[in-house]
């Protein structure tokens, strides 16, 4: 099982001038300790499934370009990108600048997205839900063209919302054929046909039986669509609340188990949110009781 860890929250002790130190120290732990993969949120302020809305949030791109420098090994991505808050070139041209200045670590991350508040909030236009979904679908395409040969297709374009003249990118990614792609989202109509027709990943939430489920419907798209669903990363988000002698949370041991579950339900790749990732005992707990017994499973 592949291992990912996503930082969705920046409320750290300091304040927001110990931010960048502590997220250095936070990644490079990580990275040394043998995390696959490294995510955070597309997101302009806090969700309220994490915390308040006033709370610090970063921008994921430029989060991103700090990942890359403080990291050496593992691969990075926004979980997930919000498509209609850049134009489709710029997703590509945003994820293979990432790529080549990682050394070839991106992730292109991206979804149909839902959170209306910030986008009013910021004055982001926020179109319905169906434009937004071919928007994605123009996105997909667009990242594609643009990521083949030496420096894309060159070719004019006419999607749904989107009209290029010519598909040029240069420098070229380092990942190739290209950066991975992930379709975030479990919807079964939509979203896991784009993933079945375009993505090199699915990202979907829940327990064992809801996941299980969700890599099934997936399976049926491939087999429409004549591809083999062995290509496409099984994923899932997930959040561990590791006990560090307080008594608040798992073991390093029923993590394992948990997650075991999901393994034996389909998940290849485990991403998941950590309380407290701040303070060093957290990642170093979770290097030393969790990923070898993860990153060991189905061998």
């Amino acid at each position: 099982m592949r291992v990912g860890l996503q930082i969705p929250s920046f409320t750290w002790p300091g304040g927001p001038e110990a931010i960048g130190p502590t997220l250095a120290r936070v990644v490079r732990a990580a990275d040394e300790v043998g995390f696959d993969s490294i995510w955070v949120m597309d997101h302009f302020s806090q969700i309220r499934a994490v915390g308040r809305t006033e709370e610090p949030m970063l921008e994921g791109w430029t989060t991103l370009g700090f990942l890359a420098a403080n990291t050496s090994r593992a691969r990075l991505g926004l979980m997930v990108g919000g498509v209609h808050y850049r134009a489709p070139g710029l997703w590509a041209k945003a994820a293979t600048t990432l790529d080549v200045l990682s050394g070839g670590r991106a992730w292109l991350g991206i979804g149909a997205a839902w959170n209306e508040e910030e986008s009013r909030g910021l004055g982001f236009p926020f179109p319905p839900l169906a434009e937004r979904f071919e928007l994605l679908e123009d996105a997909l395409r667009v990242v594609h063209e643009m990521w083949r040969g030496e420096h894309g297709s060159e070719a004019p374009f006419q999607g749904h919302h989107t009209q290029a003249a010519r598909l040029l990118n240069s420098p070229q990614s380092i990942s190739r054929p290209h950066p991975p792609v992930m379709v975030g989202g479990g919807g079964e109509r939509k979203t896991l046909r784009l993933v079945a027709q375009y993505a090199d990943a699915c990202n979907v939430f829940g327990g064992p039986t809801a996941i299980h489920h969700k890599y099934e419907v997936l399976r049926e798209h491939c087999v429409a669509m004549g591809r083999d669903a062995g290509e496409i990363e099984r994923s899932t988000l997930q959040t561990v609340n590791l006990d560090l002698g307080d008594g608040r949370g798992e073991s390093g041991a029923q993590v394992v188990d948990r997650f075991g579950e999901l393994s034996d339900a389909g998940a290849e790749t485990v991403i998941f949110s950590a309380r407290d990732v701040w303070d060093p005992r957290v990642i170093e707990a979770l290097g030393r009781d969790v990923l070898p017994d993860l990153h060991a499973l189905g061998r």
